[in-house]
This record gives C-alpha cells, structure tokens and sequence, in this order.
C-alpha cells in the first residue's frame, strides 16, 4: 500500500539511474516546498448539514470526525465534531480519536520496461494496472514511465490517390519499393508494407456515370486507364520487397470529376479493417497518405443523395470498399477517433498547394504528421522518413473512459517536458531506449461506486488500467453495547453520538416519544418547514435547545432564530454604540434614531419655510426628509410623478365654483375639505394657471396651491367661464334641406347626362352603319313596261 504525494517507482526497475538525474534532483529539493511551504494549500473544512461521520467525510476533503465519547456539550450539536485535525485537536478530540480517510494506491501489476524487441510483447509502460481509493477532492499522484523499445516492428501503409492528376507521381512509386525498404531497415528489422489506392465515390457529381466513363473515366490519350472506384485495397502487409513491387506495378490511373477525393472514406477502411490490412498487434502503425487533393468529409455525401452516416465499420469484399456509394463520408472526428482507438498514426504527404489545408487537418488527428510532397512525389522516402522520426520522438499520453467527475493532470518529467495538462501530457525528442516519466494525478469530485479507464501513449499499444474506488464512509471503533450509558442506556455508539432504540430520541437519547411520532415533534421545531431550529440548536423532546454564539452569548427564540450579535454597525460599532441588538434590530437609546441608531432625533433639517416638517408629504429619518413616492428631496415640495391636479381637480372645481358637473350633488363633502376656494376676476396665487373644458363646454380658468400634506389645496376660480354660442337651429334645417335639394339636382342632371351620352353614342353607331351600306342599281330583267293602252270611252277629259 502506497500513500501520499510520491507514490509509484520512481527510479527504474532495471536498478540504474535516470539519464535525466538533474530534474530528479531539482524535485526532489522542491518536495519539501510542497509540503510545507509556500506551496501547501490551507486545510479548510467548509461545513454544510452534518448529521453523521459520514456527511462530515463526503464536506471536504479537508474535514475529519472526531469519535470521541463526551466531546460535545450538553446542548451543542454534534456538527462540531466534524473540521478540520488541527481544529479538532484544539479543541481537546485525541490524535487517535479522529477519523479522516486518506488515499490509497496499490499496484496490482508492474512489469518491467523492456530494452528491447524479442519477439515477444515488448512492456514499453510501467506500470501496468493500479488501484486507487481515493477520499473526494483530495488528489494524488502516482508515476508512469515510459521507454521506447529498441527495434520495434514497424507497419506502414501505403495509401495513394490515384486520380488522374496523380499520374506522374504512379510512375515513381512503383520504383519505391527498395528505397522504402532500405528506409524502414534504418529503424527496425521487422518492417512490413502494405499498399492502397483511393479516387472518389462512383455517383454523381463526384464521378461521370455514364457506362463508358464509368469503365474508362481517364483521358483518351491514356492507353492504361482502370476503372473508377472509391477505395480499393491492393497488397496485405509484407515483409518481401519484390511482392511490393509487383503489386504496386499493376496499378494503373483513374479518374473522378471534382477535386476534392474521398480520402477520408479510405483512410476509415484502412483503420478499422485491421485483419484484412494485416496490422500487428505488436508494431508501431503508420498509414501514408499521397495525394494532391483536398478531400470530402461527413455531410457532403447529401449532393449525391447519399444520407446514411458513416458508421466506422469495415465493409470490404474483394479488396473493393462495397459501401462507398450507400454511406457518407466519415467526419473528423470519426476518423481521429478511429485512427487513436486502433492506434495508427496517419503521414500526410501533400503537394504545396494543399499543404494548409492538411495541417488543419492534422491539428484536430493526434500523433499526425504533414509533409509536402515533390510535383512528382520523388521525394517520398525522406518525407516518410523524416515525419516518423518527428512522430516516433513525440510522447504523448491521454487517457480513455475516464468516468465522470473524476479529473486527471499529467506532469512530463524528461528534458523537453511539455506544460502540464490534463488532457495529455508531452515529452518532446525522446531517443529510443531513454527512460522518461510523467506524474499523474487523479482527484475524484465525488463519491462512486468502482470505475475503471485507461491510460495510454498516443500510436503505442501498451496501457495503463486505473481502478478507481471513493472513501466516503468512516470505520469507527465503536463500542458493543447495544444499551450504553451515554445514551440513557436507550441505545448504541456510532462514531461517539447515540443511534437511539425505536421510541426514544434525543443527543442522549433522553426524550421519550409517548404517544408521538418523531416526525411530529421534529416538526414542532421548525419554522414554516424549515431548518430545525434555524441550524442553530438542537430539537430536544419537540423544543429547541439554543447553541451558544461565536463570541459567547446563545441564540434565543422559540426556534433559535435570533441573536444579540448580528445587527448593523455605524463606525464600527454595533448599532453606532447609540442602542442594544434585540434579534437583529437595533433599539436606540432615547435621543438617537436610525436602522444602526446612527442619528441623533432632530427636524431641524427638515423644516420647510412655512414651518412645517418636509409639507406633511414625508418623514423627517436622521434630520432628512424621507419623502413619500413621486415626491422630491429636499423638503416633498413638488411631486414629478403625481397627476397634474390641473385635471384631477376639475370636477371639484366646477362644481364649488360653479354648482355643475358629475359632483354637484355631493359637492361639498367629496370637495369641500380638501379645496378652499375664492371666486375672484384676477389671479394673485403664483404658479401654473390651469385652463380647463367643464362638463357643459365651457373654459374654466383657476390656479391651485398645494398646501400642507398631499390632498390640501388652496384655489382661486376666475368668476366668468368663456362659453361658446349656441348654434342657431333655423338656420341648420334650411341649410340642410338646401344641401339635400342642391345634391338631388345634381343627381339628377348627372343621370340625364348619362342618358344623353348612351344615346349619342346609339345615334353615332347608326349614322356610321348607314354608311357603310350600298344599294344595288340593276333592273330585273323579267320586269316589262306596260304595252297596252286603254282609253275610257266615256272619258270626256274634262
């Protein structure tokens, strides 16, 4: 078992020193700051409801319980055995008597750093399994060490765009195979190679899908041309050179329509078809992107009607990625999350013109690295080289699953430390087989049920499982009896107070219930359903037993609620020095006044110049005038807020002036003692002069003074209301009856015109249609004149 600050190994299990021995030293020589010095956090027990060891325990981690038999006084509630050890033991609780888990940590399994690659399973962190049992809020630390195992096998993926502007760059990579080999021999003996290629889904818009396009989507200039495809799977991890040629030579180019590739899709299907890939469980994982392009990421696959997410799950047959048209393109954070849980760290070898755009990319991808690429990828080797030595020199450690409410801050102890943090911690240009550390501290914010997670280094198999358990209930050592003295005899000892047998209650379980519940007498002391006695005594047999106050005096009152010492200070003294403190309200000694009796009983500030105290509109509070609302300090003379009395007064007015309107019937008690009044021709008041209509139309004109107090006036009416002439009743009936005539007329002659102008427009039609019409003049030809006369003989011609 291993407690406090330094816990863990902190020197290697192989018996040698550090190489870092300095920063060992440099610790050690501030451990003792951290203990007792400037660095020590104070010890504070911040107390809340406190009925149990327990609820002392899960306050603070600071707080500790007192066990002790008699601690308490008659009457003092039990709270007080829980604060702080110093305070405790000042107050008389024994060293031995108090109860305050601390941490613990057992290591359940720590193998030994390994130097080297045996064939085996290289330990590279230690340890490799802990148990914590932690108290909430109290943190400690223990450490992890880690050395990078000389010759550890490396796998390294090849994945390229083979797009047709990727062209010139096949050509070079099918004579890469020796010179990546040679690279790779550099850094380990057991190095395998696996091989890839990439382009675009096959479907609109990213890819022309006519049938002929489809089969042959590269330029007609290109005699080697394969089909498209989204992402296709070509050679399983290798360790023969020749196999990498072979296959790398037998691809040829493709083709797509838009820039962007879906290199994402293939990376995913690289990281997670792990059998089919042929990753190791024992290898350093590197995944070489080559490309030239920007790529597609979750959401774009909706301009092709693609809506089902990607759901991270290989989907290979044949080597072909089979859901590649069916499912979007991963986001991100998918593919970040993928490469971390499978432990591959992704190389970005980019062309110059998206190298931007990549190192984006690799912020949000940890343990990645961004490399920019030659127009025609010759310098590929020595990217890949240079990237992995970045890569390999970088420690990062995080961690995985932590449960909730439980934080963890990593301290990089090494030559380059990064600053620490409690999302990871960093140490920079490691050398393999150097030993470096990292101090990691858990705290726990609140109490659970046992819980595990995992820490672990970025890209590197091994882990680290913490156990993790809380301390939130105290071991006492209490005495057997079931009956014990301290308590009556009425019941047992749990951690120094009673736990009362059915029917008793009480610190010492001396009130019997009878015929009651304890509920009910509980109830009775407390006020409106609050805190039993105000937090400030204790409930004995239905009826509060006040506590003392800090500075000695009780608390009183049927529930505790007052006290004799919280009540408003003037020039720091409580109530000026001037009255007593009764219950929080101080009570003034005769001749002072004031919530702190800060004021000696005076009007004289607040005589007003016909002698009155603030115009009866206020109270005179410490020699000011305290006004009532809308009225205005010095003296409530004016009131900016109020009704203008010009129209609140007017129906008073007309009628005591007057005998007229809505109060003429009970003129003299709504009006009579509020207003005095005089008629008179001109006005001697000062002031506004209010011009108002009465209830008959007439201008009243008067003018109102404001006498003492707020509904008391003084008012001056001008004898003669202006009121206007009647109207003259003959002269509206002739003029209305000449208005009706005058619009009949018009009516009328606007009728007849319409008449008029429909028949004009009728003749007009008839005239141009007469004209249009012609006559023939052809004699018929069977018509014959007449041929025979016949003459009356009888006719005489007279």
């Amino acid at each position: 078992m291993i407690d406090g600050w330094m816990t863990g190994s902190s020197v290697p299990s192989s018996g040698k020193l550090p190489e870092n021995m300095d920063h060992y030293l440099l610790l050690l020589l501030l451990l003792p700051l951290s203990r007792n010095g400037m660095c020590q956090q104070e010890e504070v027990c911040s107390k809340s409801v406190i009925n149990s060891c327990s609820d002392c325990i899960r306050s603070g981690p600071y707080c500790a319980w007192c066990q002790q038999l008699n601690f308490t006084k008659a009457g003092e509630q039990e709270a007080v055995r829980c604060d702080t050890q110093a305070q405790l033991m000042g107050r008389g609780c024994k060293e031995e008597e108090i109860i305050s888990p601390v941490n613990s940590l057992t290591i359940m399994k720590e193998d030994p750093l390994s130097v080297s690659f045996d064939h085996g399973e290289p330990v590279q962190m230690s340890p490799q399994q802990i148990n914590l049992k932690l108290r909430p809020g109290l943190p400690t630390t223990f450490r992890v060490s880690f050395r990078r195992a000389e010759g550890y096998p490396v796998d390294l993926y090849y994945l390229m765009d083979l797009s047709n502007s990727m062209k010139d760059d096949l050509a070079n990579v099918k004579e890469l195979g020796q010179d990546l080999f040679a690279a790779l021999s550099k850094i380990t003996e057991r190095a395998q190679i696996g091989f890839g290629a990439f382009v675009d889904k096959t479907v609109l818009p990213y890819t022309n899908t006519n049938k002929e396009k489809l089969e042959r989507p590269c330029d007609e200039s290109d005699n080697q041309c394969q089909a498209a495809f989204g992402y296709r799977h070509v050679l399983r991890m290798t360790p023969r050179e020749d196999e990498f040629k072979k296959k790398v030579a037998e691809q040829f180019i493709s083709g797509n329509l838009d820039s962007p590739e879906g290199s994402l899709d293939a990376m995913m299907q690289a990281a997670v078809c792990g059998n089919k890939i042929g990753w190791r469980n024992s290898s350093t994982r590197l995944i070489v992107l080559t490309t030239d392009a920007g790529f597609h990421m979750a959401g774009d696959g909706k301009m092709a009607g693609i809506l089902e997410p990607n759901d991270e799950q290989c989907h290979m047959d044949n080597n072909l990625y089979t859901k590649s048209n069916e499912m979007d393109y991963p986001s991100v954070g998918q593919l970040a999350t993928a490469l971390e849980r499978n432990n591959i760290q992704p190389i970005f070898a980019v062309t110059k013109n998206v190298e931007s755009v990549y190192k984006d990319l690799s912020k949000m991808i940890p343990k990645s690295e961004v490399g920019v690429l030659s127009s025609d990828s010759k310098n590929v080797v020595q990217l890949i080289e240079t990237a992995y030595n970045s890569l390999s020199s970088k420690v990062t450690v995080t961690h995985d699953n932590l449960p909730d409410n439980v934080r963890v801050v990593y301290t990089p102890i090494c030559v380059h430390a990064g600053p620490a943090g409690d999302r990871t911690g960093v140490c920079d240009n490691v050398r393999v087989g150097q030993n470096i550390s990292f101090d990691v501290t858990v705290t726990a914010d609140s109490c659970m049920e046992e819980k595990s997670f995992t820490i672990r280094p970025l890209g590197i198999k091994d882990t680290l499982t913490v156990t993790l358990s809380t301390k939130c209930e105290c071991l006492c050592k209490d005495p057997t009896d079931k009956a014990h003295p301290l308590c009556s005899n009425r019941g047992s000892v749990n951690c120094g107070i009673c736990s009362c047998m059915d029917g008793y209650v009480g610190q010492t379980c001396e009130c019997s219930l009878g015929n009651k519940d304890e509920h009910s007498l509980r109830a009775s002391c407390q006020r409106q359903n609050d805190t039993e006695c105000e937090g400030r005594g204790d409930c004995v047999c239905g009826r509060c037993q006040c506590h003392s106050t800090n500075q000695g005096s009780r608390y009183h009152g049927k529930f505790c609620e007052c006290d004799d010492e919280h009540c408003e200070n003037y020039q720091n003294k409580l109530c000026g020095g001037n009255g007593d403190c009764k219950c929080g309200v101080c009570k003034c000694f005769p001749g002072f006044e004031g919530s702190a009796c800060q004021c000696k009983v005076s009007e004289e500030g607040c005589r007003t110049p016909n002698n009155t105290v603030c115009y009866g509109r206020g109270d005179c509070k410490c020699n000011r005038c305290e006004c009532k609302d809308g009225y205005q300090r010095p003296q409530c003379q004016t009131c900016l807020g109020c009704p203008d009395p010009c129209q609140t007064k007017l129906n008073c007015i007309e009628c005591l002036g007057f005998d007229s309107g809505p109060l003429k019937k009970n003129c003299a008690v709504a009006c009579g003692e509020n207003i005095n009044y005089m008629m008179v021709d001109n006005f001697a008041l000062p002031g506004k002069e209010c011009q108002q209509k009465d209830s008959e139309g007439c201008w009243i004109k008067f003018k109102l003074e404001q006498l003492f107090g707020e509904d008391n006036y003084t008012a001056e009416i001008q004898k003669q209301r202006d009121c206007p002439e009647p109207p003259s009743v003959t002269a509206i009936i002739a003029g209305s009856l000449a208005a009706v005539a005058f619009i009949g007329i018009i009516l009328l002659m606007l009728i007849k015109l319409l008449i008029y102008m429909k028949d004009l427009k009728e003749f007009r039609k008839f005239e141009n249609e007469k004209k249009k019409s012609k006559w023939a003049e052809a004699d018929n030809p069977l018509f014959q004149n007449a041929t025979t006369t016949v003459a009356n003989p009888t006719f005489t011609g007279e």
